[in-house]
């Protein structure tokens, strides 16, 4: 598979005919690390080659996404809009995350949510050479690629609040 390569500048809002092809992965330099996108968990699962149950994290552009997903309990709205960098898992067990950081949050913006995961395969360090024939575009921008820490991950109750990673 030939990956296409384009700036996150040059790249422009999907058509009708592209927004129906739903299983299109994508490789950017997320707010954390470098990350695959798509709307498609199986395609992202194979990549990874990880189990297909392990569920994906969803990144989101906005705040109204995330209450179309999810209910955030009112102790706990103050938290999750201020904190940036980190994902939280809300009591529908949603595993959800929404972007503060402008350039990936204006990629984000045009598809909605994703699925997100880092761009490496299970258990291993990022691997530019693997991870570049198995997408379908890459998204470059001004730096280029690299791995860092994840992202927090928090699991929020109704009531109590608990710090995973």
């Amino acid at each position: 598979m030939v990956s296409k390569k384009i700036k996150i500048n040059d790249f422009q809002p999907i058509t009708s005919y592209e927004s129906r092809v739903t299983n299109l992965v994508f490789l950017v330099q997320t707010d954390t690390t470098a990350g695959l996108l798509s709307k498609d968990a199986k395609r992202l699962s194979s990549i990874k080659q990880r189990d297909i149950k392990q569920p994906f994290l969803k990144s989101m552009a906005t705040f109204c996404e995330l209450k179309k997903e999810t209910r955030v309990p009112n102790r706990f709205k103050k938290l999750a809009r201020r904190k940036k960098r980190t994902t939280f898992i809300y009591p529908n067990s949603k595993a959800i995350r929404v972007v503060q950081d402008a350039r990936h949050r204006r990629f984000l913006k045009r598809f909605g949510w994703m699925y997100s995961t880092s761009a490496n395969k299970t258990g291993c360090k990022f691997d530019f050479a693997y991870i570049k024939d198995r997408v379908d575009i890459i998204v470059f921008e001004a730096d280029k690629f690299r791995q860092s820490s994840a992202s927090s991950l928090i699991k929020i109750g109704k009531k109590k609040i608990r710090r995973l990673r």
